[in-house]
């Protein structure tokens, strides 16, 4: 039995993560997902009631009892330095050291690219974000804050242990899945310490990987060419601030936020899986957003836990959903969060 630590969040976090536990548990009462959830109410209600956004010992529990974690989006205009979400988010990634975000960039059917005449195949790589290090990691300061003499120092942070084990990690997803070809970017042109520590770990690394195609691009052509011909890439390694702007893109590149899926893993522990758009509160409770990036984050994570064909068969469900037409307002559907998760619920049955 695999137990499975659920954070709803904030917002549409929370409509959207029920559809995705709605999803798991029609799944489960076929008889052979052995999974067992427990949702916690860590979010802004919580932290405005009683300050406290994850309790004391939260993250060892995490760590200790549980096989995954799926959290909502987290963010709330009451909280305005959005301190909460930090304290969970970062709180669980830094303090699990989830160094790999994984985000799959897939179009599940071309009707829903903006590309002109792209099909399936032509989007369908996987993008490895260092998830841990480089400028993200708040390391800075300002001086005479305030006046027209101020001085703003952010720093980003490269270590070879850090940048190997994501290079490492991707080679490694691809070489398991028979992939041929891994595309690191960067700017070293530009950035030419931390970033040349990237071009040397790559290089070094994909000596082991003989059987697979190593390139590189930097960051500004490498957003060029996912938009000119996205079907070169299969698997696409980077830093963390370049991962966050090129995810996106990625997503925009399949329809959308609404469908982006992501897992933030560290092989080693306990990992965090996650859909990536954000809280949205003035749509909260509403029933329009988009639940099928949680319901694609679910089967991301059965996959991570050895349920593959249950994760296959959420898939199937939710490529019959957009076949059919039964989406949200963003992908120009007519129907609710509810009823499109009840309809991908409804279909599992019938895909085993």
């Amino acid at each position: 039995m695999k137990r499975i630590a659920v954070i709803p969040g904030d917002g549409i976090g929370i409509d959207v993560t029920q559809e995705a536990i709605k999803v798991l548990e029609a799944l489960k009462s076929l008889g052979n997902l052995q999974i067992e959830l427990k949702v916690f109410d860590w979010g802004a209600d919580r932290y405005l009631r009683d300050g406290v956004a994850m309790p004391q010992g939260g993250l060892d529990m995490l760590r200790n009892e549980f096989s995954a974690i799926f959290v909502g989006a987290l963010g709330d205009p009451r909280i305005p330095d959005m301190r909460h979400a930090a304290d969970i988010l970062l709180g669980i990634r830094f303090g699990l050291d989830l160094y790999a975000n994984v985000r799959p960039v897939r179009l599940i059917n071309r009707k829903l690219t903006p590309l002109k005449d792209r099909t399936e195949e032509d989007v369908n790589f996987v993008i490895f974000r260092e998830n841990t290090e480089g400028a993200y990691v708040g390391i800075g300061g300002n001086f005479k804050k305030g006046t027209l003499d101020e001085v703003a120092i952010q720093e980003e942070i490269h270590t070879r242990k850090g940048v190997e084990r994501i290079i490492v990690y991707a080679f490694e997803y691809a070489s398991k899945n028979g992939l041929k070809k891994v595309c690191m970017s960067d700017k070293a042109n530009v950035m030419r310490y931390g970033h040349d520590l990237w071009q040397r770990t790559f290089r070094a690394v994909s000596l082991r990987y003989p059987g697979i195609e190593a390139s590189h691009l930097y960051v500004d052509a490498l957003t060029m060419q996912m938009v000119k011909n996205p079907g070169q890439f299969e698997v696409i390694v980077t830093n963390n601030m370049f991962g966050d702007i090129v995810t996106d893109l990625g997503a925009a590149l399949q329809g959308g936020l609404g469908l982006a899926a992501s897992a933030n893993i560290n092989p080693e522990v306990t990992s965090m899986f996650e859909p990536v758009h954000g809280s949205a509160p003035k749509y909260a409770g509403k029933n329009v957003a988009n639940p099928m990036g949680a319901i694609l984050t679910a089967a991301m994570m059965l996959e991570h836990l050895g349920f593959e064909s249950e994760a296959r068969r959420i898939e199937d469900a939710v490529r019959i959903a957009i076949d059919e037409e039964v989406t949200t307002q963003d992908l120009n559907g007519r129907h609710g969060t509810r009823e499109v998760g009840d309809f991908i619920a409804s279909r599992l049955s019938a895909l085993g």
